[in-house]
């Protein structure tokens, strides 16, 4: 390819330049914070609320306060021994220009020979530096050795060097006030939930650390304290709902990644429960969160995996040729909060949202292994709860697999679905805003409709007897039954699936809906009502958005054909029947109306299809939980429930017996 002469492609000796100073970060936020979004400009807030918590950590104040200004501004204030800043003999620098204004320097390099930090959250010198240089402005005050420091630096830049005063409170610690910079994040506009969650993570791990939040913004203050830290937190999350007592390991253990490397030392707490409301696995190293776990998790999921299979195995819980458990049947019931610190540690990146060290796996998985085979010797009714309970969550979810596997077809959307589903009648639109879909009831009345429709923009649904109740059935049950699954495909949309060992068949998409408006269309007696109320109940069973989104109506069928000469009038309720007989002058003849089956086509056109002249109920989510419950009386499992409903409420419809 000929080279554009009007561009010179130069690169030379010239062409290769190094970033200095600020915009070492400034350009290249992403190195450092992970990202230049609102995820970046987070981290950079946790790099200065961390040294505090290291401070805090070695015994040096006991309360950390952080202000979230409406400016966007965070002020971070510990009550530590104050950052040194005043001039280094070894480096022939001031330790502010150190601090403040060098990547990679720092005191907590020799945390293996305890010089400073042991456990500290942070490591490479990297982080009060870096998000000075990523802020609009940083203001700091600094108080140590019965002196004020005072700094300030605006996008990286010193502005006034250091003022060094005597000072008149007795107080040490520092005070950080700092606005993150759009011009280095994209988005700096970080929520009050992101400091809740956090400083409520680092209250977990850091055992009577009391953590203040004050929001300019809502005026609210926040406190965030756990005096027994990780024990706590479990109480809380499970309360008294757990499946088994809390089991709390602690240990200590020294050893090296590596043959030709120091040895360095490792300890770490535990907790854990089985539950079957709840399951959560958390892991913190040195009070970081690790969202993406690396070693601990590698450690439990192999310890606990190794102990419970043996103890099964051991126990004959298996049946012949049955497949050995996962850790997924473990992970579905198992709450466990993993706290481990290290004078070594080997994160990921700079954003440490997992750890890697080798030794931490090991040492972690031998002492797991070894602590939960005493544990289930010593505690066999707790141990067998355990295995009981993971045999459950295994047979559900293979159970669930073959769901999935042999419903994925029935699922599937799309408008290619006249061939398969049994006696549906389509329509010719394709334009979804005006695609009506009529799910009637029986043969017969899909005979009437289909010849009282407008076959432009109505499709006819056929349910053949009466539909199961979703209420009750499993899902395995429900996705075997054809009536559903042939609505299921029809429908288009796909199902909404919690449970959690069937979250693998949730497929809803409400983009993928065929129709604009699905109308039940039942006869208006017992069996009609009955049907009418199973349908809805499978809708709010397995697509309860269709409803919140009101997709669906209720057409009304009318009760009494009223004939007077030439003239027909239909009467929907007997309040109809009577306004409507007295307006008529001379003789007339009043008739229950027929079924939908046979009915006239022009008949259903006029009472049931026409939307000038239907009437049609739509089905709204106003109360969803009444609703739920009384779906829960009249098809649940609430016979006592029901029987009571029925004595209080059934004279209301005894007029129904008239119409059967």
């Amino acid at each position: 390819m000929a080279k554009n002469s009007n561009k010179p492609n130069r690169y030379d000796n010239e062409s290769i330049t190094q970033l200095k100073g600020a915009d070492r970060v400034r350009l290249r936020p992403s190195v450092i914070f992970g990202s230049d979004d609102i995820v970046g400009c987070q981290h950079s807030i946790f790099e200065i609320i961390s040294n505090s918590i290291d401070e805090a950590r070695e015994g040096y104040g006991s309360r950390i306060e952080i202000t979230r200004h409406t400016d966007g501004s965070i002020t971070n204030v510990d009550y530590g021994r104050g950052i040194p800043v005043d001039y280094n003999t070894l480096e022939q620098k001031y330790n502010w220009e150190l601090v403040f204004c060098e990547l990679y320097a720092g005191g907590k390099y020799n945390n293996n020979d305890s010089e400073n930090y042991q456990f500290s959250l942070g490591l490479n010198g990297l982080g009060l530096c870096s998000a000075q240089y990523a802020s609009r402005f940083m203001d700091v005050k600094i108080y140590r050795d019965g002196y004020e420091y005072s700094l300030y630096f605006e996008r990286g830049e010193n502005i006034g060097g250091l003022k060094k005063e005597i000072s008149t409170d007795s107080r040490t610690g520092t005070i950080i006030r700092w606005l993150p910079d759009n011009e280095v994040f994209k988005d700096i506009a970080v929520p009050l939930e992101y400091f809740q969650d956090m400083l409520k993570k680092q209250a977990i791990v850091n055992d009577g650390l009391v953590f203040v939040l004050h929001d300019e913004e809502s005026g609210e203050e926040f406190t965030y304290c756990y005096e027994n830290g990780i024990k706590d937190y479990m109480a809380e999350i499970c309360g008294d709902t757990a499946l088994t007592e809390p089991v709390y390991f602690t240990h200590e253990a020294s050893g090296r990644d590596r043959e030709d490397l120091p040895k360095y030392l490792l300890k770490f707490s535990m907790i854990f429960c089985f539950d079957n409301n709840v399951n959560l696995l958390q892991y913190f190293h040195n009070s970081s969160f690790l969202e993406y776990g690396g070693s601990p998790d590698r450690a439990v999921k192999n310890a606990f995996l190794s102990a419970i299979d043996s103890y099964i195995r051991n126990a004959g819980l298996y049946k012949k040729d049955e497949k050995k458990i996962t850790f997924t049947d473990i992970e579905d019931s198992l709450v466990l909060i993993s706290n481990s610190f290290s004078t070594v540690t080997s994160y990921e990146n700079q954003t440490k949202k997992a750890i890697n060290n080798k030794f931490i796996q090991e040492a972690m998985t031998d002492f797991l292994k070894k602590s939960l085979a005493v544990y289930f010797v010593e505690n066999k009714a707790e141990a067998d709860k355990i295995m009981a309970q993971v045999m459950v969550n295994k047979r559900s979810r293979e159970t669930a697999e073959k769901t999935r596997l042999s419903v994925k077809k029935k699922l599937t959307g799309g408008m290619d679905f006249t061939n398969r589903a049994e006696k549906f009648v389509n329509c010719r639109t394709r334009d979804i805003t005006r695609r009506e879909l009529y799910i009637v009831e029986g043969d017969s009345a899909l005979g009437a409709c289909k010849l009282g429709r407008d076959a432009e923009f109505q499709a006819i649904m056929p349910v053949r007897g009466k539909i199961l109740n979703c209420l009750k059935a499993d899902y395995n049950k429900i996705f075997a039954n054809d009536i559903i699954t042939d609505l299921i495909r029809v429908l288009g949309c796909g199902v909404e699936v919690n449970s959690k060992h069937n979250k693998d068949l949730n497929s809803f998409d409400m983009d993928k809906l065929n129709w604009a408006k699905i109308v039940i269309c039942t006869d208006a007696d017992y069996d009609g009502f009955q049907i009418r109320t199973l349908i809805l109940t499978m809708l709010y069973r397995l697509m309860p958005a269709l409803i919140t989104e009101k997709k669906v109506y209720i057409a009304e069928s009318p009760l009494y054909e009223i004939t007077s000469g030439k003239d027909t009038f239909f009467a929907y309720s007997d309040a109809e029947k009577n306004a409507i007989t007295a307006k008529i002058k001379g003789k007339y003849h009043i008739q229950r109306s027929k079924g939908l089956g046979e009915n006239e086509p022009d008949m259903m056109w006029q009472t049931t299809m026409n939307p000038a002249t239907r009437k049609l109920v739509q089905v709204l989510p106003e109360d969803m939980e009444a609703t739920r419950q009384m779906f829960d009386v009249l098809l649940g499992d609430n016979i006592k429930g029901r029987k009571e409903f029925i004595e209080l409420n059934g004279h209301k419809y005894m007029d129904m017996v008239d119409v059967v």
